[in-house]
């Protein structure tokens, strides 16, 4: 079983969801455990270990875990919406990372 190390989030204070990312950052963390790492706009991060697009940018904000082995795995690099509603849900981003952290951990 693999165990995480801590979380990194790699944000930018004027995304409009930051704050939302960072509340489900520290939510996270709370639950496992685990320490947070906040990252300020560290592209070079991103495109190291996250999502890019076509001509290799990434975008930000990205959540990242650090697992013991040192290996640096993404967790989520976009903020689901509800599809009813069209707005984001704080619900299903909480969601979506769990079940991505379980994966990570088997």
């Amino acid at each position: 079983m693999v165990r995480i190390k801590k979380l990194i989030l790699d944000t930018a204070d004027f995304h409009p969801l930051h704050k939302m990312w960072v509340n489900l950052a520290e939510s996270l963390s709370k639950e496992y455990g685990v320490e947070l790492e906040v990252k300020k706009e560290d592209y070079l991060f991103a495109i190291s270990y996250g999502d890019k697009d076509d001509i290799g940018m990434a975008w930000l904000p990205q959540l990242f875990a650090e697992l013991e082995d040192g290996r640096i795995l993404l967790v989520m690099s976009q903020y689901p919406f509800d599809p009813s509603t069209t707005k984001p849900s704080e619900e299903l981003a909480l969601n979506e990372a769990k079940k991505k952290l379980e994966e990570i951990q088997k």
